[in-house]
């Protein structure tokens, strides 16, 4: 999958696409069923599926300490979308600079003289443009004069209920992780590199893998059994914390801690993926490193048994 990273990038060759916008947090079944319909159009056109996405994602530069929890970072998503068959993904800053674009401009430079876009998907729920002042309607408008199609898509439902990156958050956040992985057409998974950490853990008999988050915040929180993978071939059994470490005095840092069962191998610098499988319990602040430690021997113990190990 080609990557463009802002519009500043495009180049003559990539005009020519059916695309689709939207943040597509999680790439979750809604997102899916979107994609493959994208690349349905594109085989019909005989142009690549491009999808045209933001980072940061909108809200969070407008509210940088409101905006929702991330369910995915950049690179998970791509990965999702390369998984799927997407041919091409662009990637706007979105800064001052895309905020304050008038939706005429947006639509002209990225779907028009950018990408010469023959088809467009999203919701018809879609804003954009200073002020939010471009929706479905001008997209339609602008692509009859432009040529090209603007198709609402379709609301996909699980249950009878929307499937949604909000309804995902809130089944993470519920630690209903069979439900999230209905909805995600896969389980729970953060990824990231294995880094350096304070070893706290080693001297209480645990040590545990330090898993970069790049995100602000994560919909989970507290102490779950998972399995990790990209270490071995087959995926490795643990015990997780997801928080910021009630019991160690002075530390706020939100932190993916993971101990490893019969594992003792240095693995910094790998790229791994922690799969969440069970939420044993809530974060909670401990007297003593020592009640700690009891309390992670209990926690392994559950693990082992939701593992079945």
């Amino acid at each position: 999958m080609q990557v463009i990273r802002g519009l500043h990038n495009l180049r003559p060759e990539h005009r020519g696409c059916v695309a689709t916008i939207g943040n597509f947090d999680g790439v979750h079944l809604g997102h899916q069923s979107v994609f493959q319909h994208l690349l349905e159009k594109g085989r019909e056109f005989g142009l690549p599926a491009t999808v045209v996405t933001f980072e940061p994602q909108p809200r969070e530069f407008f509210q940088p300490d409101g905006a929702p929890a991330r369910l995915t970072r950049m690179r998970e998503k791509l990965q999702a979308m390369k998984d799927i068959g997407i041919e091409r993904a662009v990637i706007l800053e979105f800064g001052r600079k895309m905020a304050s674009m008038p939706a005429v401009a947006f639509v002209e430079e990225l779907l028009v003289s950018g990408l010469d876009a023959r088809f467009l998907s999203v919701g018809d729920d879609f804003r954009f443009g200073m002020g939010r002042e471009g929706d479905f309607h001008l997209l339609q408008s602008m692509g009859n004069q432009h040529g090209f199609e603007v198709e609402n898509m379709n609301t996909f439902k699980l249950d009878a209920d929307r499937v949604s990156s909000t309804r995902i958050r809130q089944l993470l956040t519920d630690g209903n992780l069979q439900a999230a992985e209905l909805c995600l057409g896969r389980p729970y998974r953060i990824c990231g590199r294995v880094a350096h950490g304070d070893e706290r853990g080693r001297t209480i008999g645990f040590p545990t893998m330090n898993v970069n988050l790049h995100r602000r915040v994560s919909p989970l929180r507290g102490v779950y059994a998972v399995k990790v993978r990209g270490l071995d071939k087959q995926p490795l059994p643990g015990v997780a914390n997801i928080g910021t470490r009630p019991t160690v005095e002075g530390d706020t840092r939100y932190l993916l801690e993971t101990h490893l069962f019969d594992f003792d191998r240095s693995v910094y610098g790998e790229h791994v993926q922690v799969e969440f499988v069970h939420k044993l319990r809530d974060e909670k602040r401990f007297d003593s490193f020592e009640d700690l430690r009891r309390q992670i021997l209990d926690d392994a113990a559950a693990a082992r048994i939701e593992l079945g190990i």
